[in-house]
């Protein structure tokens, strides 16, 4: 009798380096963050509400800035990453925001920043080059294994003055219904995980008194649960 054939191992998908920058809007009454819907025909999270994001791309880590991320911010998200990897991080969380929300965070140059890259080179040519010492690193996750798409992901947090004309939000197609949601009505959205576990976090940061002592959580998504560890 012939014996059964076994099952294929099941493929490894590595995880994906990928940044999202959580925007924090204070000037209308109660917090206020920056959300939109992933299209319904996107393989990943369709439907879903996130913070703009995306893979990281080789040319993040060589863009211009204005200003570096703070000491202490790069110490932490420095950890396992060097300092140019880590600060790549930070600039394509502001990328991403660019490209799916059309806000830009950053300072206006006199002298115009320039890349070889379709995308930064659209950034680039409003004058304006990504400031990061507004930024905090507050979470990172990695979606579990199984999916077709795996992304190893750092949160960043940013006061939304550090946008220019944060009203003005523009779509890309990938992001819909782009909106600023008070952080009381966020759960009323359907959100993925890691994007609870985010507001979540960003809720402690908003009510404490130095957001600096909150410890930044390191999630990793498994099929049996999460295993969740502080940086």
């Amino acid at each position: 009798m012939s014996q059964p054939e076994a099952a294929a191992p099941e493929a490894r998908v590595v995880p994906r380096d990928a940044a999202a920058l959580v925007l924090c809007r204070r000037d209308q009454g109660e917090p206020q963050i920056l959300l939109g819907r992933r299209a319904g025909g996107l393989k990943f999270m369709p439907n879903l509400y996130v913070f703009p994001g995306g893979r990281v791309d080789p040319a993040d880590a060589r863009a211009a800035r204005a200003t570096d991320l703070r000491p202490e911010v790069l110490a932490k998200l420095a950890l396992g990453a060097t300092p140019a990897r880590a600060r790549g991080l930070a600039l394509a969380a502001v990328r991403e925001t660019f490209e799916e929300a059309g806000l830009l965070v950053g300072q206006r140059v006199t002298r115009r920043a320039r890349s070889k890259t379709a995308s930064w080179s659209k950034f680039f040519a409003s004058g304006i080059v990504p400031a990061l010492h507004g930024l905090d690193y507050i979470a990172r996750a990695i979606t579990p294994p199984g999916n077709p798409r795996r992304f190893d992901t750092r949160f960043f947090l940013a006061d939304a003055s550090h946008a220019h004309s944060p009203d003005a939000l523009a779509g890309s197609g990938e992001l819909l219904d782009l909106r600023w949601v008070p952080l009381s009505k966020t759960r009323e959205l359907a959100l993925p995980e890691a994007t609870l576990m985010v507001i979540a976090e960003v809720e402690k940061r908003v009510a404490a008194a130095d957001p600096s002592s909150v410890p930044i959580p390191f999630a990793r998504f498994t099929r049996g649960g999460i295993k969740l560890e502080h940086l």
